[in-house]
C-alpha cells in the first residue's frame, strides 16, 4: 500500500509542483550505510529494489536485527521521529533503488494525504510485532528452531542474505550456523 501511495502523490496533479521532488529516487551499491548508529535520522527509505539491514555495533560486533526488501519502509523511527540518536546502522546488503523523503517533507505529505499518516501507522505496527516475535523467539527458541523459522516463514533471507549475517540475525556465530545446517 505504502508503494501506491507514492505513486499516488507523484501523479495529483493538483500538487504536482509541490510534491515532485519529496522523493527523491537513489540507486545505491551494497554496503552503503544510508544511517550510521548515533547520527540522528532526517530521512525515512522506500526500498524499491533491494535488501538492506539494521545493525548495531556490541564489543566490536555487527549484531544484525532485520532485513528490509523490495516494498518496504526502513527508518531509524526513533530518531526520525524525536530528533534522538539513532541506536542502529541502516546498510544495503545488495545493489538497491530506493525512495527517500525527509521529516520536513513527511510533515507535508501527511497534512496534505491522511491516508499517508495511516500506510506509515501500518508499517510502525507491524515492525513492533516484528520486534515481538523476534524477542521472544530469542528467549524461547533454541538456535535451530529460530533457523527452521527462517526457513520456513522467511525464505527470501536465506535466498539473499550473507550467512554471516543470517548467524548475527539468529544470535548465533557463522560456524554454529554451519553446524546448523549441516544438521539436516
Amino acid at each position: 500500500m505504502f508503494d501506491e501511495l507514492i505513486d499516488k502523490i507523484k501523479n495529483d496533479k493538483a500538487n504536482l509542483t509541490k510534491f515532485r521532488d519529496l522523493f527523491v529516487e537513489k540507486d545505491i551499491a551494497s554496503k552503503t550505510i544510508l544511517l550510521h548508529e548515533g547520527e540522528i535520522s532526517n530521512h525515512a527509505h522506500f526500498i524499491k529494489r533491494g535488501c538492506l539491514r539494521q545493525w548495531f555495533n556490541k564489543d566490536g560486533k555487527d549484531i544484525t536485527f532485520q532485513f528490509f526488501f523490495e516494498n518496504q519502509a526502513v527508518a531509524s523511527i526513533d530518531s526520525f521521529m524525536n530528533n534522538q540518536p539513532s541506536l542502529f546502522t541502516i546498510e544495503s546488503i545488495e545493489p538497491s533503488t530506493i525512495l527517500s523523503f525527509s521529516k520536513n517533507n513527511f510533515e507535508q505529505i501527511k497534512q496534505i494525504y491522511p491516508e499517508f499518516k495511516d500506510s506509515f501507522q501500518d508499517v510502525l505496527f507491524q515492525r513492533f510485532r516484528n520486534y515481538a516475535q523476534l524477542f521472544l523467539s530469542r528467549i524461547k527458541d533454541t538456535p535451530q528452531e529460530r533457523y527452521e523459522d527462517l526457513i520456513k516463514n522467511h525464505p527470501e533471507i536465506i535466498k539473499r542474505v550473507p550467512q554471516h549475517y543470517i548467524a548475527s540475525y539468529l544470535g548465533i556465530t557463522p560456524i554454529s550456523l554451519s553446524r546448523i545446517k549441516n544438521r539436516k
